[in-house]
């Protein structure tokens, strides 16, 4: 490549610092990536084990892929994106949002927004879990939390989404809490908005989305600036759900979407999937009933693929019911009418 090496062939630091620079530190293929060391020797292990479960790559999901949820995207947008592309904007009183709480009931897409935005952002993206935090050594898992903020400040900028965070960060203070989760919840809550010297230049993120947001602690809910409800989705939600869970089978054109649709109010975004996975397989339970082992075997594909019919759909909507029921809904309605904030 050219570039001028010190004696033994290697670059020299201010060398190796201006790859970093130029180029995110990792696009040339001759480039070692960078690797987070962690300060102590001792955490060594506990870096390893976060590498492993929580650096995920591309999980290639795309805004395309999900129906409707505009204002949720635009917000995550402007969260993460908009301030990688206009640094020099997002300072002072415009800093980049630093928590964002995705509430809503099961099934509606806070998941794969969050998936969406590992894949559309282009930061790192830690994928956490309280499995990861917990460890059977006392004092460890708070060290999890430390060091977890720590690789995410270094392979910044980055994401840190924590799935069913109540599970995590219930309310301090409770009857039945154990003085190590108490820890925990402490550490995260000084990691997220803490005393620390290069926290200004860094941008991290926490994503973190929940089912039961009445149950998370006050002090967290404060951190996640924003509170954003991620409802059952609309009319035209549900006919773009039908039309992209259907995308790869072939659909009898007697078949109206916006019928079904109609039909299928109050389903949640995966109630949606799970009537499409269940009328696209009627045309083969009709093909094989009565059919032996053998004789099935020698069907061929094109025999069973017949396009997905309007009975079918029928059929598909009278045995899946929807999961989620009016008294949850208004629960949501309340906490978000108190706490929320978009």
């Amino acid at each position: 490549s050219g570039d001028a090496t010190n004696g033994n062939g290697e670059k020299s630091d201010k060398e190796k610092l201006d790859d970093d620079e130029g180029n995110g530190g990792g696009d040339t293929p001759e480039e070692v990536e960078r690797k987070f060391e962690p300060a102590s020797h001792a955490d060594v292990d506990l870096v390893d084990m976060l590498e492993r479960d929580i650096l995920q790559k591309n999980p290639n999901i795309h805004w395309d892929d999900i129906a409707d949820l505009h204002e949720a995207k635009r917000l995550l947008e402007e969260a993460v994106v908009l301030p990688m592309w206009m640094p020099d904007y997002f300072k002072g009183i415009r800093r980049p949002w630093k928590g964002v709480l995705m509430v809503g009931p099961p099934g509606t897409g806070k998941t794969m927004l969050a998936k969406a935005v590992a894949t559309e952002c282009g930061t790192t993206f830690f994928n956490v879990s309280s499995s990861t935090l917990t460890s059977k050594y006392r004092g460890e898992s708070e060290k999890l939390v430390r060091l977890l903020f720590e690789m995410a400040r270094f392979y910044a900028p980055s994401t840190i989404f924590i799935d069913e965070i109540d599970s995590l960060c219930s309310r301090r203070g409770s009857e039945s809490e154990h003085e190590a989760s108490r820890r925990v919840k402490s550490e995260l809550l000084v990691q997220m908005d803490g005393v620390s010297n290069d926290e200004a230049t860094k941008i991290v993120m926490v994503l973190a989305a929940t089912n039961f947001p009445w149950d998370i602690d006050e002090a967290l809910r404060r951190r996640l600036e924003k509170r954003i409800y991620i409802p059952l989705p609309n009319s035209e939600g549900r006919e773009a759900l039908l039309k992209i869970n259907l995308r790869e089978v072939k659909v009898d054109e007697s078949v109206d979407m916006r019928d079904i649709a109609d039909r299928l109010d109050g389903y949640s975004g995966a109630d949606i999937t799970n009537v499409c996975r269940d009328a696209s397989m009627m045309s083969m339970r009709r093909k094989i009933a009565g059919l032996r082992p053998e004789q099935i075997r020698q069907l061929a594909k094109e025999e069973l693929d017949l396009p997905v019919s309007k009975q079918d759909f029928k059929e598909a909507i009278a045995k899946c019911n929807k999961s989620v029921s009016k008294d949850d809904l208004a629960k949501y309605q309340q906490w978000m009418k108190e706490f929320g904030s978009s």
